[in-house]
Parts: structure tokens; sequence; C-alpha cells
């Protein structure tokens, strides 16, 4: 999906289009909008009725700026006239507002998003079934099976499928064609917004080879460093060297992933069905805290994630026995700690437990800026029944799903 998020938000408010906008920071809070419009005119034109039916005439002077932000928000996404002026994705807000003050600021709205998700994948599963999903945006198709799905090479497939999306949704997409995984996901980056690319088995060389390696899915920013510091920048330089090299340079099995990255190989197959290795919430603060000054604010978020991740657990049918922490120092320096239990459980009080146990073993004489609790080594919670896995230290529920991170930045 194309700027996902901020679509979602120009869907709501059309006199935003074309205009720099970033969203990210808090949670919504409408209700300053509709009391600045309320003072600006104090005739009673402006009632929570009628600012619920007028979205679309709230005049653009009455948005927030991002131009003097100040905290510690992170861009969630950004419209393609933000991203013009360097703003993108996981960026700071105060980062963003000296590079565009003038952008409108808008908080999130993760039921709204996640309800065009459930729409747009309805939509695609009623024309290519095969499916997998790849997070609230994204998706890949095995459209192999599908009548008519081969014909232009897939670009008619692709028509329809941006169609019946733009039609039902008024939100547009972007599909990248190819004979695997790895490759559809660079095609799928081209030509957005709303753009088809496909890529062909004898187009690696023309298309792919040019490209930077961080545009393999699976190149960090770390390995990226590294491979440029042999002089490797593209993805045909990477093509180019020995597998051997690659091996003793960069380890046995991502050395040999490089390889066959490099030469577009890919044999991993589109999956329908996918299982969470483990659930997790996590918090920025606005600002740093400190584990002892600040122990009652400390905890009571503490709690909070701890109850989070429980309900996460609880409503998606899971449970696991891996409990840990995560935390990020002022310095921006992140340390984790976890405990394996001998039973499973999605018990608020119990990963409260455990999880302050972990706490214990990090250095809390540092101010914080993050805070996360982690429940990994799940299992469906309907399978413990009938398997002789230890029972559970808390109620089992029985809905299954798959979640992954939650964040409250």
């Amino acid at each position: 999906m194309d700027a996902f998020y901020a679509s979602c938000e120009l869907l709501r408010y059309p006199q935003l289009k074309g205009l720099p906008v970033v969203i990210g920071g808090g949670r919504r809070k409408e209700d300053d909008l509709l009391g600045k419009l309320q003072a600006a005119y104090p005739d009673g034109e402006w009632t929570e009725e009628s600012f619920a039916q007028r979205l679309d005439r709230i005049p653009v002077d009455f948005f927030p700026r991002i131009g003097g932000y100040t905290g510690r928000g992170v861009i969630t996404t950004a419209t393609y006239a933000a991203r013009q002026f360097g703003i993108g994705s996981a960026m700071g807000l105060m980062k963003a507002a000296k590079l565009c003050p003038q952008a409108i600021l808008l908080p999130v709205d993760f039921e709204r998003y996640r309800h065009f998700s459930r729409t747009f994948k309805s939509i695609i599963t009623d024309i290519a079934p095969v499916m997998q999903d790849r997070g609230v945006d994204e998706v890949y198709i095995d459209f192999t099976e599908v009548p008519g799905g081969q014909r232009e090479g897939g670009r008619v497939l692709a028509r329809l499928i941006q169609k019946s999306i733009f039609e039902a949704t008024g939100l547009t997409c972007s599909v990248g064609v190819a004979p695997n995984k790895l490759i559809a996901k660079m095609a799928s980056e081209f030509n957005k917004p709303n753009g088809i690319s496909v890529v062909h088995e004898a187009d690696l060389q023309t298309l792919i080879w040019p490209l930077a390696c961080r545009k393999i899915n699976g190149v960090g920013p770390k390995a990226d460093e590294k491979l440029k510091g042999f002089g490797i920048h593209t993805i045909g330089d990477l093509a180019a060297r020995d597998p051997a090299w690659l091996i003793d340079n960069f380890g046995k099995s991502y050395g040999a992933w490089l390889h066959e990255a490099a030469w577009g190989r890919d044999d991993r197959p589109v999956e329908t069905e996918s299982e969470p290795v483990s659930m997790s919430r996590e918090t920025t603060f606005e600002r740093d805290l400190h584990a002892v000054r600040d122990r009652e604010e400390l905890g009571a978020i503490f709690t909070r994630l701890c109850q989070q991740v429980a309900a996460d657990l609880q409503r998606k049918g899971y449970a696991g026995k891996t409990i840990g922490i995560k935390l990020r120092y002022d310095n921006f320096q992140a340390v984790t700690r976890d405990q394996t239990l001998t039973e499973y459980t999605a018990d608020a009080q119990r990963i409260r437990q455990v999880a302050g146990q972990c706490l214990k073993r990090v250095d809390l004489s540092r101010r914080i800026r993050l805070l996360g609790v982690r429940v990994g080594a799940l299992v469906k919670a309907q399978d413990l029944h009938a398997s002789n896995h230890p029972p559970m230290a808390a109620e089992e529920t029985e809905h299954g799903s798959q979640t992954l991170l939650f964040t409250d930045d």
C-alpha cells in the first residue's frame, strides 16, 4: 500500500492532499482541533456533532504544524510530498521539524488503519487466495494457479487488484511481479505510488544489479556499511564476488545467502499461515526516566506493558514461557534480558513477576528512554491440553491468530 497510514488520513481529510503530512507522535486528540475551531467560530458553527460530519471542511490552517515540536515522538509514515524534504518513517519528529517545519502533524489512529488493512486483504484473497500477510500494509501473492493470472506477465491481474482496492477504499497500492518474493519486494518499490513493475529472470542484470545492496530485503545498515567497506556498493558488485569470499567475510549462512540474493535466487514459498514467535509491547518516554527518582511512574508503565502483553496473548490464544525485557538508555544503548520458565503462561501478574526479575539483572543507575516487555517461545493455548506441555500459569484461552510487536511511541 502507498504511504498507507497517511493515505488513510487523507481519505478523512482530503483537503490535505498534495501537502506535506506526517503521521506520528501521541494518540489522536481530535478534541484539541475541535476546541480551536470553536474558539475561532464562537457562533456555534462547530459542534461535536457537526465536527464528525464535516472533517473534509476543516480549514487547513487549523491543523497543527510540526515546526517547533519537542518530544520523543517518531514518524510512522509521511506523505510523498513530505518525503521530498527527506522525511521518512522511523525518523524523530524533532528532526523532521527542522527539515520541513510547515508539515502538518497528525497523530496515529491504528483502529482506522487496521480496518482498511482487513478490507484490502479481503479484496485480494477474493481474487488470489494464496496470500501471505506481511503486516498491516503489505502482502505476498502466489498467482500461479489464478485463472488468467499470467496474462501480460501478470499486469492484467495487478491492474485488477489495484482497481478493486481503489474502488472499495479509495486507496492506491503498488505491485511488483517477479519469479520470487525477493525480487517482487524490490520491484514493488520501482514505480510508487500506484505503479506496476514486472521483472523477469532475464531482467536481473539490467533492473536489479544497478540497485544499492540496501535494496535487498535482509541487508541491514550494518551489513551495508561492511559491504561498502569492501567496495561493494551495488547488487551487481555483490554478484561479482566469489561465494567463498563472502562466506569467509560474512559467515557461512549469511555469506551464502548474500550470493544467492545477488543472483535473484529465492525459493521461499508464499505461506498462507504462520505462527508468531513472540509478542511484545514497548514504549518510548516523553522524557528520560530514572529507576529511583521516577520509580512510581516507571512501575506503573512497566505494569501496564505486562498487562498489555498478557491481553494480547489471551486475545490471540497463545501462551509463552520465555519472558524478557528491553531497555534503551539515554545514550541509545539497548540491553535485553530474558528468563525461561518451566510452565507456559499468559497471566499478567506472572509476566510482571518474571520481567521484574529480569530488570534486576540490568544497570538501573542510568536514565532510561525506552522500556519493553516480551513473551516468547509461544504455543497455542488450545494445544496445551492435547500435549505434554506443562500447564499454563493462568486461565487458558482458545482464540488463534497472529501478531508481533505493538509499539506505544
